[in-house]
């Protein structure tokens, strides 16, 4: 598979970590970064599961930081799933009809706020074709709302349900397509998938404009010792906030501190106690946390 850059991903290599005993050292506890890096990668990988352990004690070991760590395995893990496991199944999806005019159809482009939408006849089995919104705004300049959807429709890409989430991600990139049509063994419509939603088997949820009207605080306080925190919140601002002193020498964010106190990707409804703080997470994914309620333990010093 070439290979692909979703945004930059950050290694940690700390010179300061082998006199704070926070990174692995070398025998005299003076190594450098490269010292440290070769013994967490002392054995080659056999497997898959070999390297993803090797990537997961360096992360344990502070050598490569948590979302490079999620990254990694999540491309890693990629080339074991198929389209059937992450693509929008045939009742979630938002179709137009091919008969339809720009202006009967543009109520339910505006509602959906997606940029791409299958094209279809009598019923979502006939697909003619994909819809990319941007190409209906000539029709508001030329006054030809009423030019039917199937003189704007670009031919559709079909793939079957049994396809790998690598080599889809390679088809991607060379058609410059970005949404395709899932078929089953009989040749039915069973989903459609977008290379949105490969990426994020790699990075995680990806959030744009139309995901959500309501910006959410980093720190809402729900309680009298009560809060609810974006787990991207920086350790600064949270401290800032609650008038605290956590370290923020090692990790940016509390999501951070929380995974490392773990040493893994935490669930939902699991909790630790920290500095005087239990941290429970109410909101996570397969990669990363997203929310936390924080509640201050008085009987605990911190």
């Amino acid at each position: 598979m070439p290979a692909i850059c979703a945004g930059q991903t950050i290694i940690c290599m700390n010179e300061d970590r082998s006199s704070n005993g926070s990174g692995p050292k070398s025998g005299n506890g003076n190594g450098s970064w490269i010292d440290r890096i070769s013994q967490v990668f002392s054995g080659k990988p056999r497997n898959r599961e070999d390297l993803i352990n090797q990537l997961k004690d360096a992360h344990e070991q502070g050598v490569v930081d948590a979302d490079a760590y999620a990254m990694a395995e999540g491309a890693l893990e990629m080339g074991e799933l198929h389209v059937r496991d992450v693509m929008i199944p045939r009742s979630q999806m938002v179709t137009l009809s091919k008969d339809c005019s720009v202006r009967e159809a543009l109520p339910d482009i505006i509602e959906s706020g997606h940029s791409r939408f299958p094209v279809v006849g009598e019923d979502k089995d006939e697909v003619v074709g994909i819809l990319l919104a941007k190409d209906l705004l000539s029709t508001f300049l030329d006054d030809d709302v009423d030019k039917l959807l199937s003189d704007f429709v670009r031919p559709a890409g079909i793939i079957p349900e049994s396809k790998r989430l690598n080599v889809l991600l390679r088809d991607f990139r060379v058609s410059r397509n970005h949404m395709a049509v899932v078929v089953d063994e009989y040749g039915g419509v069973s989903g459609l998938i977008t290379i949105e939603d490969v990426l994020e088997e790699i990075v995680g949820d990806i959030d744009d404009e139309t995901d959500s009207e309501e910006e959410i605080p980093d720190i809402l306080k729900t309680g009298e010792h009560e809060y609810r925190v974006q787990a991207l919140t920086a350790i600064e601002d949270f401290n800032d906030e609650l008038d605290v002193a956590i370290s923020d020498e090692e990790y940016d964010t509390i999501g951070g501190i929380v995974v490392a106190e773990f040493g893994r990707v935490p669930v939902q409804g699991e909790s630790v106690q920290l500095q005087g703080f239990e941290f429970s997470v109410t909101k996570a994914d397969e990669r990363r946390i997203h929310e936390l309620k924080v509640q201050l333990n008085l009987g605990i010093d911190d």
